[in-house]
């Protein structure tokens, strides 16, 4: 990585996979069969400090696209190709989420496809995107986005399920019970 990025606009920068998370919010939306389950990705979770939570963590998003755009890519190296990986599998992922969210019901916690293995899929696909780009343009301004964006989730997620608990009552903590927040992560180390 180094210290002082390159800025040069190009075809093949890291903007072409940043895309992605900002096509998802779009895709979920127009796939989704029931009114009521986009509804629910569209709740604003009640919280102290929502509004500057969701300030910084838009603002890193926005600023790792813009960026993005003149980030160039390190084609042909090794650490393109773990990178590339890393975002395919992420990509994977966010897909079979949109797949399972097709069949979700409004009034039951989305608890199939991915989220049997985390109760914060998207998150998760999402932060292994941001990785991955970091990893593909060796960027440490990149990976310090990545990292606001990660810190972000790890705050907004508890406070996410004590919304879910409210809403879905015993279902979702027989769900929290059986479920790891984050892929990887054992149950012992949440609390």
């Amino acid at each position: 990585m180094s210290f002082i990025p390159a800025f040069e606009i190009g075809l093949w920068n890291a903007w072409i996979f940043m895309i992605w998370p900002i096509v998802i919010p779009i895709l979920s939306s127009v796939l989704i069969k029931e009114k009521g389950v986009t509804e629910i990705l569209r709740t604003s979770v009640p919280m102290k400090h929502e509004k500057t939570l969701n300030i910084i963590s838009m603002g890193a998003v926005i600023i790792g696209f813009l960026y993005s755009i003149f980030l160039q890519l390190k084609i042909n190296t090794i650490w393109f190709y773990i990178g590339s990986l890393i975002f395919l599998f992420g990509f994977i992922f966010d897909l079979s989420i949109l797949i399972t969210l097709r069949s979700a019901k409004p009034d039951k916690p989305f608890t199939n496809g991915p989220y049997k293995y985390s109760r914060h899929p998207g998150y998760f696909a999402l932060f292994m995107i941001m990785i991955s780009i970091s990893i593909m343009s060796l960027s440490w301004v990149f990976l310090l986005v990545t990292i606001i964006c990660g810190i972000h989730l790890i705050i907004v997620a508890p406070l996410e399920e004590k919304y879910c608990l409210e809403k879905y009552g015993t279902d979702y903590k027989d769900y929290i019970e059986r479920t790891p927040r984050w892929i990887g992560i054992s149950k012992s180390y949440e609390n």
